[in-house]
């Protein structure tokens, strides 16, 4: 019997969830789990290595190097051939706002975060 899958933390639901293509191309679109798009945000625009990227998603780093990996070809196919791309489901669970690091917005340190952007701002 194989383990139970692990649920991986995300810390917020993604802004945008569809992405179309200028010209439309018919063809389906190409469906990226909330959780592979948690890792292309978490490594590719919060510069986490894979090793930080599991520790925060509470996730092995190989199972983090699994799901990117999945996630960036998913990306090259709705970016090669213009497909569209929409981000749903996956195996995951929210941030219940309660830890010390998370960039979602219910956090402590998100919270301080966002008061010192907006300060910044005024």
């Amino acid at each position: 019997m194989p383990r139970p899958r692990k649920c991986r933390k995300v810390c917020c639901m993604p802004r945008n969830t569809e992405f179309v293509p200028g010209k439309k191309s018919g063809q389906p679109a190409v469906i990226l789990g909330v959780d592979e798009y948690e890792t292309i945000r978490l490594i590719d625009k919060e510069g986490f290595s894979q090793e930080e990227c599991g520790a925060y998603m509470n996730i092995a780093r190989t199972t983090v190097q699994q799901v990117y990996t999945d996630a960036r070809r998913k990306l090259a196919e709705a970016l090669v051939c213009g497909r569209p791309l929409r981000i749903e489901g996956g195996h995951f669970r929210l941030c219940d706002g309660k830890e010390l690091h998370c960039a979602g917005g219910g956090c402590r340190r998100h919270r301080r975060a966002a008061e010192a952007e907006k300060e910044e701002k005024e």
